[in-house]
């Protein structure tokens, strides 16, 4: 797999697939070198799990972060001595129930006019924002956070509990919580290896299709500079 992503390098059409060439951001069909079995188990050993074989087997066979879907793979480096202690995030259990009690609960956001004051209100407020933090941050439990959609959406891969090995999108940010990936005309999450084969036969044919017509080019003209 690691000589298929690569080759796509020299593909005459490699800058149509989404997330290869943008400025900044492009994975430009690169991969970072694989793990050592030793070194992936220091991290697991950081991270408190141990992390699902389909994954384990990309890291130290194909990359350990690089190009995939969207913005590509985010990389995954062992503990070093600088590293931080982990927060044990990863570790807890899965709970993809949790996205339907966040939507109950915005649903019962507080309203003035069911408190006698100002202050009454202030307080039943703050609580149910506290609330609502609580459980936006535990919507993410139990995964990890393997690749960037753009517009603060992310790729997560499940840790621990029965949807283990499965991918799933973060999409917090327009409040619809941590939904299951699904293919088209399949209901259920896909696995880490059926989501990165996916894009990298899309990948392959985007970027190998020669009879497409190039996307216009803009030329920039400086201005001349007339002498006296």
């Amino acid at each position: 797999m690691r000589e298929r992503v690569l080759a796509l390098r020299k593909a005459p059409r490699w800058w149509a697939v989404f997330g290869a060439d943008h400025p900044g951001h492009g994975h430009d069909f690169g991969l970072l070198p694989v793990l050592t079995e030793e070194r992936l188990r220091d991290v697991e050993r950081w991270l408190g799990t141990g992390l699902p074989e389909e994954y384990r087997t990309f890291l130290m066979e194909v990359g350990s972060g690089g190009a995939g879907p969207d913005y590509g793979l985010l990389p995954l480096r062992p503990p070093g001595p600088d590293t931080p202690p982990a927060t044990g995030h990863c570790a807890l259990p899965f709970r993809p129930g949790l996205t339907a009690e966040l939507e109950e609960h915005e649903e019962a956001e507080p309203r003035r006019e069911d408190h006698p004051d100002d202050e009454a209100f202030a307080a039943t407020y703050a609580a149910w924002d506290t609330r609502r933090d609580e459980l936006n941050d535990a919507l993410t439990e139990g995964t990890l956070c393997v690749g960037s959609q753009g517009c603060a959406y992310y790729s997560l891969l499940v840790v621990t509990g029965p949807y283990r090995g499965t991918m799933w999108d973060d999409v917090r940010a327009v409040g619809e919580g941590v939904v299951p990936i699904e293919p088209r005309g399949r209901t259920g999450p896909v696995t880490f290896a059926e989501w990165y084969l996916d894009w990298l036969d899309h990948a392959e044919r985007r970027a190998w299709d020669t009879t497409a017509e190039p996307p216009p080019r803009l030329r920039f003209i400086p201005d001349r500079v007339e002498d006296g």
